[in-house]
């Protein structure tokens, strides 16, 4: 049985390579953050951007890579940590966002230091070096088919040893599956784009319950990765060399209501995974561990209360929920028991962004561009600062190197003291 603790990637103290970090938790190194600032206060710099998004930057050394539309293209733009553009890249017509908040270019990027891969709606999948230069494409619904889901792509690309992974998972419609309806985990070789291996994960559910925007964890020691991954009711684990299921973990619908998608990812600490589902009705702890069908043997607790978009953070011992209208739970991991909850100020505006966590200061933005920053404690939290930037943001706060990077609707801010 494969280890499955959380395995950092080997990065410096200083990268977030891919949407929730190093660790794929949301969490950030320590560090002299500014927790008050506003569009012209404790703003180190801002650039403008050519198109919405809802991606989160990518940073490794001096670089900072963001998806984005350009023009009607499909983009990436590399920032240096100064915000000059040291390049940008565009990969064929973009497929236009459905949502208010969404376009072609919601899945953020991820990078080895070496090259950083995108995708888009479109179904692109790229292989960018460090310098711009376009290494190898793929294109996923050209080869396997169309996606059938309702709303724009929310899934990002990760990374297990030498291969990048992508989650494509939707439904079949009519009630007949057929190949180019399948949900399914692919792998490419990072090195040429080739196809390592593509496994099936159809399950079959009802009305648009398949669809999911999640994106998976990466778990366990270098060279015996876990990808594991929530959509269709299931949480499941494959053995990243090969895709090989190694557990599947079920119950997550046991009355198959339909509309049950999920767009929150889940988080991993101490081997326990927290899930957030059933749209904002109930958030469960899972044993990563086993074989076969652990549906029974290790769902350790579930509480009905949930998330739709935010996503969770388990840490040191705790599973940290922030619910769409601003309500934070913070319970015990391994029993689940509540610790404490607390509101955020009220708002007229949801929370689609997800937490990110530096030791102990929680940054999350609100959708009307308003991000709250509050110090964790034993028995809540001490709200910090309630900082209107001026402009939707839906995209993750990114801490790094004692900097906060949020990606607007329209600017790229870079707040520090």
């Amino acid at each position: 049985m494969l280890p499955l603790t959380l395995w950092l990637q080997p990065v410096s103290a200083d990268n977030w390579p891919a949407w929730r970090g190093p660790t794929g938790n949301g969490i950030g190194n320590p560090g002299d953050y500014s927790w008050k600032f506003s569009p012209t206060s404790n703003v180190s710099w801002k650039v403008s951007l050519p198109g919405k998004g809802s991606s989160t930057p990518a940073v490794w050394g001096d670089s900072i890579y963001l998806t984005v539309p350009i023009e009607g293209k499909d983009g990436v733009i590399c920032y240096d940590r100064a915000g000059k553009k040291k390049w940008q890249v565009t990969l064929g017509s973009e497929r236009p966002g459905k949502h208010r908040n969404g376009s072609g270019s919601n899945p953020s990027p991820v990078t080895d230091g070496e090259q950083v891969f995108v995708y888009y709606k479109t179904g692109t999948l790229a292989a960018i070096d460090t310098h711009g230069k376009i290494n190898w494409q793929f294109n996923l619904q050209k080869e396997f088919g169309k996606d059938s889901l309702w709303w724009d792509l929310g899934t990002s690309p990760v990374i297990a040893g030498d291969l990048v992974i992508v989650a494509v998972m939707h439904e079949y419609e009519g009630g007949n599956p057929n190949e180019s309806m399948d949900s399914y985990i692919a792998a490419f070789s990072k090195k040429n784009g080739k196809l390592v291996w593509r496994v099936n994960r159809t399950y079959k559910v009802t009305k648009e319950t398949g669809q999911s925007y999640t994106t998976p964890l990466v778990t366990g020691t270098k060279g015996n990765e876990t990808i594991i991954t929530f959509g269709s009711d299931h949480l499941t684990a494959h053995r990243a060399a090969d895709g090989k299921l190694l557990w599947d973990c079920g119950g997550y619908n046991p009355k198959n209501k339909e509309y049950w998608r999920v767009i929150a990812s889940p988080s991993i600490s101490d081997g326990i995974v927290v899930v957030p589902y059933g749209r904002k009705g109930y958030f469960a702890g899972v044993k990563a561990s086993g074989q076969g069908d652990i549906t029974e043997t290790n769902r350790l607790w579930e509480h009905n209360v949930g998330a739709d978009v935010p996503s969770p953070i388990a840490a040191d011992g705790k599973a940290y929920l922030i619910t769409d209208r601003g309500q934070v739970f913070c319970y015990e991991l391994k029993t689940g028991k509540e610790l404490w909850s607390q509101k955020l100020p009220r708002g007229s505006a949801s929370y689609y962004s997800s937490p990110a966590l530096a030791r102990d200061l929680m940054i999350l933005a609100r959708e009307d561009g308003v991000v709250m920053t509050m110090r964790l404690g034993e028995a809540g939290f001490k709200l910090l600062g309630e900082n209107d930037m001026g402009e939707r943001i839906i995209a993750s706060p990114v801490p790094v190197d004692d900097m906060i990077l949020l990606r607007g609707d329209k600017h790229l801010f870079c707040i520090g003291k």
